[in-house]
């Protein structure tokens, strides 16, 4: 693997990666109605990832090697953006956040209490959401 493959990642692994983050795929609108009311009990995270942008690519592998939570702390959703457009304009609908790509949202109790998009999602300590 070359420095580049490195750095950005590399496709074989599949976009939600081998990684120790329990992502749950989101690829339907409905979905977005039980993030919603499950984050009443415990928060609900969505990262957007564009499986086409380096920049997303990077930011995704730094959020992989801080991500430190422990199983059932929170509900972690993946969202291949190019995949599902739609469901992307659903979040941003549904959610009130401008879209941006990459973009990591924190909804509890059914409304978003952080977000943030490019390199600045690696300043988000999800601990404090827990």
């Amino acid at each position: 693997m070359g420095i580049f493959g490195g750095l950005f990642g590399s496709k074989s692994e599949g976009e939600s990666g081998s990684s120790n983050i329990p992502w749950i795929p989101l690829n339907t609108v409905d979905q977005l109605g039980t993030i919603k009311e499950k984050s009443s009990s415990r928060p609900q995270v969505i990262f957007k990832h564009s499986t086409t942008c380096g920049i997303s690519r990077m930011v995704l592998n730094m959020f992989k090697s801080s991500y430190s939570l422990q199983d059932g702390q929170m509900d972690l959703y993946f969202l291949d953006l190019l995949a599902n457009r739609d469901v992307s304009n659903a979040v941003a609908s549904k959610f009130g956040v401008m879209h941006q790509s990459p973009q990591l949202l924190i909804i509890k109790n059914g409304v978003v209490v952080m977000h943030d998009s490019h390199g600045a999602i690696s300043d988000i300590n999800l601990e404090k959401y827990v």
